[in-house]
């Protein structure tokens, strides 16, 4: 037995709250949210934490001890993308409309959030049917560095055996997922006079051979390491710049480099390679240049094996839903399972709505996925703890 009737009118009045809570990140602003989250889970009979790692950003944690077993938890983020423009509606007014539910966050991430929650009541209230630990993880700050996640690895928490992370996957089973980093990289030149350009050196033609060896170093080398489930790493360039007056040489250019990484690679390898780049311009042009920082990003790549029972219980839930291809599959950016996997928890991402839609106007999230989420969510926790 599972979840079967998820309470549909409950679940779009709980998403409506939380869409209607701005956590436009940045800045965040998580604790209303939060407040509210840790309300629904109380009455439920979990033992909730608030969890602040700085003003007005909170994480939300619930405990719900049953047993001997395994501890399986929920996991997803309270932030969402600023809404920007181009609505139709009001972006925090939760609106339907042909068969979809609109709003900034409705599939990114509040509505597997919701999803989770109504997979959590009917665990809560049909406890003979499984044994364990139930954790509810709810973090702020994915969008933009992982620092919610970041903060609760860093806690020393209490053994995770099992996660579950709701990204919008369209009830996809996702097993693993890229990494990335961002070096800011700064180019030195000489200024002088534009009129007299060779009294001086080029911070910005400096970059640009520097470029043409990070083109290079993509096409023939980074590009070349492929994962079945995620596809290839990749180095490029998303930011280039340079120089302060329109009649003066540049005398520096920063360049921020984008490198994803797939599971198996080496963070540290990978940041030693960046710097053997710059260290072959130098060597090959006389490009001098040094990382100024890491800008942040929600971390590096991870996976779970696929013949791992929660990979498995994941791809059965998806297809008994209905899903014609449950997975396993592997997410091309980043999301927070690699900081649960440093804990040694096995994990995977599923979630209703699409990526295709999240981070842009009229975000939404289909309703017979959201429904149906709720029930993969219930029979995946059933599955892994097993009375």
């Amino acid at each position: 037995m599972s979840l079967s009737s998820p309470d549909v009118s409950r679940m779009k009045r709980d998403l409506a709250a939380l869409v209607a809570i701005n956590t436009e990140n940045p800045p965040g602003r998580e604790r209303e949210a939060a407040e509210l989250i840790s309300q629904m889970l109380g009455e439920i009979g979990f033992d909730m934490t608030l969890s602040e790692y700085s003003p007005g950003r909170t994480n939300v944690i619930g405990r719900l001890e049953n047993g001997d077993g395994p501890c399986f938890a929920f996991n997803t983020h309270i932030d969402v993308v600023p809404a920007g423009e181009g609505w139709a509606q009001d972006p925090f007014t939760l609106t339907e409309r042909d068969g979809r539910l609109f709003g900034r966050g409705a599939c990114d991430a509040k509505g597997p959030l919701v999803a989770m929650i109504e997979a959590m009541r009917w665990l809560a209230a049909n406890r003979n049917d499984w044994r364990g630990t139930l954790m509810a993880i709810f973090v702020a700050d994915e969008e933009v560095a992982s620092e919610g996640a970041k903060f609760y690895v860093r806690e020393a928490p209490a053994h995770i055996d099992y996660v579950v992370i709701g990204e919008p996957t369209s009830n996809t089973t996702y097993s693993a997922h890229k990494g990335s980093l961002r070096p800011l990289v700064r180019v030195h030149g000489v200024t002088a006079h534009s009129g007299t350009p060779e009294l001086g050196e080029n911070a910005i033609f400096r970059a640009a051979q520097l470029l043409g060896l990070v083109e290079e170093t993509h096409e023939h080398s980074v590009r070349c390491r492929c994962h079945p489930l995620v596809g290839n790493a990749s180095l490029t360039v998303t930011r280039i710049s340079g120089g302060h007056a329109d009649n003066v040489l540049p005398g520096a250019c920063e360049l921020l480099l984008d490198r994803r990484m797939v599971p198996g690679e080496d963070e540290d390898a990978v940041k030693q390679e960046i710097q053997d780049l710059l260290q072959l311009a130098h060597d090959k042009f006389g490009v001098r240049s040094e990382i100024i920082t890491f800008k942040p990003t929600t971390g590096g790549a991870t996976e779970t094996d696929s013949e791992d029972p929660i990979v498995l219980a994941g791809v059965e839930a998806c297809a008994a839903q209905g899903n014609p291809e449950p997975g396993p599959f592997g997410f091309q950016g980043g999301c927070d399972l690699v900081h649960f996997r440093s804990l040694g928890t096995k994990g995977i991402i599923i979630g209703p709505g699409s990526l295709a839609v999240a981070h842009k106007p009229d975000e939404f999230i289909p309703i017979d996925e959201f429904i149906a989420g709720s029930k993969i969510y219930c029979d995946v926790a059933l599955k892994m703890l097993k009375r």
